[in-house]
């Protein structure tokens, strides 16, 4: 089998650019990948993080967001349903 592998690996398209990023589609990702964790700063850091958990929930209905307000600085935790979500939901806002 190993070898079959190696004969085709010439043959193999390793990366995608799709949403205008390349991704490798070899990488591994994790099933329970799910948590995105987002730090803003700045006078609109409050609005600047509501608008991404909008933006978020939006696009995926299922996920669940924290924010939390600490030290002048607001983290946005947003928690999708799959792994998948989170990589799309990063591609289409280039984080």
């Amino acid at each position: 089998m190993i070898k079959q592998i190696k004969q085709q690996q010439g043959n193999v398209s390793d990366s995608c650019t799709e949403c205008g990023s390349y991704v490798d589609i070899g990488a591994v990702v994790e099933a329970d990948d799910t948590l995105l964790v987002l730090n803003f700063s700045g006078d609109d850091a409050l609005v600047q993080a509501q608008a991404m958990q909008t933006t978020a929930q939006q696009r995926f209905s299922d996920t669940k967001a924290n924010l939390v307000d600490k030290d002048n600085m607001i983290t946005l935790t947003l928690d999708f349903t799959f792994s998948v979500e989170k990589m799309i939901f990063q591609l289409e806002n280039e984080l």
